[in-house]
């Protein structure tokens, strides 16, 4: 019940509350079936083997939720996690060289979680998932509280350590988190409850099964955290931290960095009148070789049989016509972030095939960037190489179907 329409109610029937005191807050979590929303975090991170500074890393974090299911304050929800990076100036992105240096965020990795919370903020999640990261954080104490005030709760961190060590599960590390409610703070304009949360980490963990494993971890993470009362969740954090792992053949991996995050409220999106429109659109401008198709993300604009120079990412001319024009049609949707993706027909091998459609997508990204279509933080580019045909590869008219460059309007 909204506190407006308690003491309304209250007054009716007679009844004295006594007035809440200035600055008090009871935080805690709501949530209601049905609710999407993306949260999308950005970190720059620096990376040092053995303390010589290897290489400098820009990740952005792109989060999709659903709440599932609601009961006595418990929410059941269902997320898509999406790691991306950015080349450096450089042109390397956590110590892998890449083909030239571009605007967007290429994805490195899609994850699938599935997870129960409570209203303070428990989660409750299979071992067998790698996200979130970062749990029971936070966790709030069940009662008001005032600016000033503190309290201890204990989470955890879990790691994908696959590629770099060769550890096959998720890895966790534990720490006791220390909180302090800090009054109201200004986010982007807005005034919000903020509270701090600071953990540090040492540990000497058993090995566990892999080519190295973690023989001491010892670390820090200090957070602010914006929380908006109303929806019943974060708003934005920012967050300063370093981890430090000294590995069993006496190598030292160091990561440095600071990460801000906000979340974005999704509203339902009308798939079919949406393709309708656009289908009208490309009609009524006259482009050719597009079609376009609800799909379970949103809608795809397929750029049918794009032209490149014959085996590499440099566009023929005239495409970038075509682009202006489509570019013109994204930007009536500027609230729904885009995916593009590249395909390929089977040609080569799958290592060349992977590059190819991501360095393709990657030219059609960035020149959309270039056309203020969206900013370099709402475009994900990814490659599939030939692993989604549209028809068969056995013709010229199927191989010419299969290369493509994708433009995905996302729903959440």
């Amino acid at each position: 019940m909204k506190v407006k329409y308690l003491f309304l109610l209250c007054m009716l029937a007679g009844i004295t509350l006594y007035a809440p005191i200035a600055g008090a807050e009871e935080f805690f979590y709501k949530h209601e079936a049905g609710d999407k929303y993306r949260i999308i975090s950005t970190v720059h991170e620096d990376v040092y083997i053995n303390r010589v500074l290897n290489h400098r890393a820009e990740i952005l974090n792109r989060i999709s939720v659903e709440v599932t299911d609601e009961s006595e304050g418990r929410g059941w929800h269902r997320a898509i996690f999406q790691t991306s990076e950015r080349a450096s100036a450089a042109g390397r992105t956590s110590g892998r060289q890449t083909s030239g240096v571009s605007q967007s965020f290429q994805l490195t990795r899609e994850y699938e979680s599935e997870f129960e919370r409570d209203r303070l903020g428990r989660l409750s999640i299979d071992v067998k998932y790698f996200m979130p990261v970062v749990r029971d954080v936070p966790v709030f104490p069940d009662r008001e509280l005032h600016p000033g005030d503190r309290w201890v709760a204990e989470g955890h961190e879990m790691h994908d350590f696959r590629d770099s060590f060769g550890i096959s599960e998720p890895y966790r590390i534990p720490f006791v988190a220390e909180y302090v409610f800090l009054g109201n703070r200004e986010w982007k304009g807005k005034t919000y409850p903020a509270f701090s949360v600071s953990y540090r980490i040492r540990s000497e963990p058993q090995a566990v099964s892999g080519r190295l494993w973690p023989k001491r971890i010892t670390g820090a993470s200090d957070q602010i955290v914006y929380w908006d009362s109303d929806m019943g969740q974060a708003v934005a954090y920012s967050e300063e931290f370093r981890m430090v792992l000294e590995l069993s053949d006496g190598m030292t991996v160091e990561y440095r960095g600071r990460a801000e995050a906000e979340i974005v409220e999704s509203h339902e999106m009308d798939k079919e009148r949406i393709a309708e429109e656009i289908n009208n659109d490309l009609r009524r401008l006259h482009i050719q070789d597009v079609t376009v198709r609800v799909v379970d993300e949103g809608i795809a604009i397929s750029l049918d049989d794009i032209q490149f120079h014959a085996d590499t990412a440099e566009m023929l001319p005239g495409e970038q016509a075509k682009l202006d024009r489509i570019a013109d049609i994204l930007l009536r949707y500027q609230d729904r972030d885009i995916q593009v993706s590249g395909h390929t027909a089977l040609a080569g091998t799958a290592e060349g095939r992977l590059k190819l459609s991501y360095d393709r997508a990657a030219v059609v990204a960035d020149y959309l960037l270039g056309k203020k279509v969206r900013t370099p933080d709402r475009i994900i580019v990814r490659g599939y190489g030939a692993e989604k045909p549209r028809a068969g590869n056995d013709t010229e008219e199927g191989r010419r179907q299969n290369r493509r460059v994708e433009i995905t309007i996302l729903e959440n």
